[in-house]
């Protein structure tokens, strides 16, 4: 992999406000991820694809990521971004709204990431544990989404949004087959691993 490629990926998304995993995130997912054998990684929600090429550190050999993006340009910069760090082999990524793609899907995951639109995240969690396996883990991001979550917020503006990682944060804290940490890291990170 060229590091040198990806550090220009990740400035250049920060300088242009592209939402990427921080920093803080990635290294609490490394400590999971680092023990596993993944064999196939799911990503929802692509950007421009740094997540997912970072993912590629901790896959094995044939491990393979499949990631979902349903803006064109994000897709085609991914694209170029994926091939200029080497990584095209270990990344396939799916062109269109998760919401869709998801069911047509019957891979098994290892690990799924999920970071794309904040009210569907109760969505992505149900068409996550129909594909996770067992022992895997679930990732959601921005969970607790600047802080808007454990507050009273309640502004019209972000209302769904909020209400529906509320609504995430209390299924997978009452799920018995999961085993799940909320982590004040980024902006939130839930980590749910399957009993």
């Amino acid at each position: 992999m060229n590091q040198q490629e990806l550090e220009k990926i990740k400035k250049k998304a920060l300088e242009e406000h592209i939402p990427i995993i921080m920093d803080d995130t990635l290294a609490v997912m490394e400590k999971y991820l680092k023990k596993m054998k993944l064999e196939r990684i799911l990503e929802i929600g692509t950007a421009v694809g740094y997540s997912a090429m970072c993912f590629t550190n901790f896959l094995s050999p044939n491990g393979k990521i499949d990631t979902i993006e349903r803006e064109e340009e994000r897709v085609k910069e991914a694209r170029e971004n994926i091939r200029k760090v080497g990584v095209e082999d270990k990344i396939n990524i799916y062109e269109g709204d998760a919401v869709e793609i998801l069911p047509t899907l019957n891979e098994k995951y290892d690990a799924v990431f999920i970071d794309a639109a904040k009210g569907k995240y109760p969505l992505f969690l149900q068409e996550s544990l129909r594909m996770i396996k067992p022992q895997g883990i679930i990732f959601a991001d921005n969970i607790l989404y600047k802080g808007y979550v454990l507050s009273d917020y309640n502004k019209h503006k972000q209302r769904t949004a909020v209400r529906n990682l509320r609504e995430y944060i209390k299924e997978v804290s009452e799920n018995p087959n999961l085993e799940t940490e909320i982590l004040e890291v980024g902006d939130g990170l839930a980590v749910s691993r399957i009993r």
